[in-house]
């Protein structure tokens, strides 16, 4: 859900300095307010201002603090409303200046300085200055703080160190004891929140700031540094964003940017609502499922929409057991601790069924963390869990475990194997996959408990409370893991899901992984750092913390009446919720909503 820069100019880190400035050749466009504004590179057409962008989501969010924001909802928002120092070209997956003009590099390649645009300002009109970035900063290490982005900027235990050189200009320092962090644009690609309006919740404490801007926020207490301002939010039925008249992004033209007037996001009860109103011409974008392809083809001309043939995406669906000793008791942290257990489940799951039922044939067999979407890391050297029910016996019976004559499944100590396995209510997906594998593992005699909940409440088990045993969920992903999954894949991170938080890896490999991460964002050769991302990619396939299921293709369905769609890595493009694509550039072409 934050933005993430990506790197591609880290044989800079050779040279003396290293400078970024706004793409584009002539004269830099000009705004009275704000002398070098960024300059949108991305979209075909310069569009039309005015109309009001509707699209769903079938889940509330759970905060609009982008601090704390950990779920794709309050992410959208976060999105809309806040901006970072760099940001990523969703289509080139390069990383450009947003907030910061400029950036050098020192020679041993640990000290960075950044330069703000001149005259940024909130959308309130208040300065946006290093004192904003400093206090961001100053809330994410603040013991108490809830939310995930402390982990990416602290490396082998040590925090990135900064320091204000003057209005415009911060410096940061990575430990000098390390390696050079060649990727740490990546990793400081974080939503910068303003100082006047959330110092005094930190100065109370961390939990005090961790509940502000919750769901209950007042719009006049919120203000943006994106492309637009939160007006709204309605429980289970909206929330609503306005034009930011005081964005710092241009078009070609020099016109100020977002197009928009106003974007809508409806809270709709599940996927297939979302499909029923995309169809009644009551929304302009819907993520269309891979099931839901071939029908929508056919009601192109008459919905007056194109369904678009995307690209694989970066992200992943898995199922995951809780082996957090404080939250699972035994004998079932016993089996869900078992690489054993976990490769006779790998077997027994039909993922060419999951494909077929449920994906239409528009997915592709798993095998590791990363997708076949990326195509600079995918290690094609690994092949998916062959689907053997006896072959998952076999390995069952090698690890103590035995079918009794009332057909249920027992480990060594006669307890019979059952669990509940929880997933958000209203993915469509998500539950057909569910169903699925409940059956797969019935065949074993494993007795399971399939159980729906409302997002909010399985992100609050999966981060606050762990009290849960399975989980099939997803994570959206990124061109390079190894720096945007740090939270996820070190074993002291907030979202390293099976055991978070540990003090010291709990396995060999888990600390092999360890290791990986800590070396990935310092090494500049895109050729050894593959190589770390194949090895990475081994230990996940062969101890399966998750056990992933198939890789998706993309299908945005978007209205022919919007403009600047242009889809980008993962399927990506602007509008559709989750996507980190904010609407910034996009149009309607003709009559729109008001």
């Amino acid at each position: 859900m934050v933005r993430r820069a990506s790197s591609y100019l880290l044989v800079a880190v050779l040279a003396l300095t290293l400078l970024a400035t706004m793409a584009g050749a002539g004269a830099a466009p000009r705004l009275p307010d704000l002398p070098k504004p960024g300059v949108d590179t991305t979209a075909p057409d310069i569009g039309k201002y005015g109309g009001t962008f509707v699209t769903s989501t079938f889940s509330d969010p759970r905060t609009f603090n982008p601090i704390v924001s950990q779920d794709t909802v309050s992410g959208t928002v976060v999105e809309g409303i806040t901006s970072a120092l760099v940001d990523q070209n969703y289509v080139t997956g390069e990383m450009e200046p947003a907030l910061a003009e400029s950036w050098t590099l020192s020679r041993d390649g640990r000290t960075w300085t950044f330069t703000l645009r001149d005259k940024l300002v909130w959308s309130d009109g208040q300065p946006l200055t290093v004192d904003d970035v400093v206090f961001t900063l100053e809330a994410i290490f603040t013991p108490g703080v809830d939310g995930s982005l402390r982990d990416p900027l602290t490396f082998r235990g040590q925090r990135v160190q900064w320091r204000k050189l003057d209005g415009r200009r911060i410096q940061f320092q990575t430990p000098r004891d390390q390696p050079p962090v060649g990727l740490f644009l990546r990793l400081i690609a974080i939503p910068i929140v303003p100082k006047h309006k959330l110092a005094d919740a930190l100065g109370k404490g961390g939990a005090e700031f961790s509940r502000t801007w919750g769901l209950n926020v007042n719009a006049r207490d919120m203000v943006s540094s994106g492309p637009f301002v939160f007006q709204s939010y309605t429980p289970g039925q909206r929330f609503i964003l306005v034009r930011n008249t005081r964005y710092w992004k241009v078009d070609r033209n020099g016109q100020r940017l977002p197009y928009l007037t106003r974007y809508i996001l409806q809270i709709l009860p599940n996927q297939e609502a979302s499909r029923l109103r995309f169809l009644a011409k009551e929304t302009d974008a819907y993520e269309a499922r891979p099931a839901e392809f071939a029908q929508l083809k056919q009601q192109e001309r008459q919905g007056n929409f194109t369904v678009y043939d995307g690209p694989e995406t970066f992200g992943r669906t898995f199922l995951v057991f809780n082996q957090n000793p404080a939250a699972v008791k035994p004998p079932k942290l016993a089996w869900f601790q078992d690489a054993r257990f976990r490769r006779a489940l790998a077997h027994a799951i039909d993922q060419n069924a999951i494909i077929q039922q449920v994906f239409a044939g528009r997915a592709t067999l798993p095998t590791s963390e990363i997708t076949v979407g990326n195509k600079l890391y995918y290690n094609a050297n690994l092949r998916p869990y062959p689907y053997g029910i006896e072959r998952a016996q076999q390995l069952l019976a090698e690890a103590g475990y035995r079918r009794g004559s009332d057909g249920f499944l027992r480990d060594a100590q006669g307890n019979v194997v059952e669990f509940t396995m929880i997933t958000n209510s209203g993915n469509v997906d998500r539950e057909a996959i569910g169903n699925l594998v409940r059956q797969d593992f019935t065949k074993l005699g494993i007795r399971v408990s399939f159980v729906p909940e409302s997002f909010p409440s399985l992100v609050g088990k999966l981060t606050g409370t762990y009290n849960w045993e399975a989980i099939i969920i997803g994570f959206t992903g990124s061109l390079e893991p190894g720096t945007d999954a740090r939270n996820i894949w070190l074993s002291s991170g907030d979202l390293h899901m099976w055991w978070p938080k540990q003090e010291k890896p709990a396995t060999q490999w888990e600390a092999e992984i360890d290791r990986i991460f800590e070396q990935l964002p310092a090494e500049l050769d895109q050729a050894k750092r593959k190589q770390m991302y194949f090895r990475f990619q081994e230990i996940v396939y062969e101890n399966l913390p998750m056990l992933y299921f198939p890789y998706l293709k993309t299908q945005p369905a978007i209205r022919n009446t919007i403009g600047n769609v242009k889809l980008g890595l993962q399927g990506h493009t602007p509008g559709l919720p989750g996507w980190s694509v904010p609407a910034t550039t996009t149009y309607f072409k003709g009559a729109y909503r008001p």
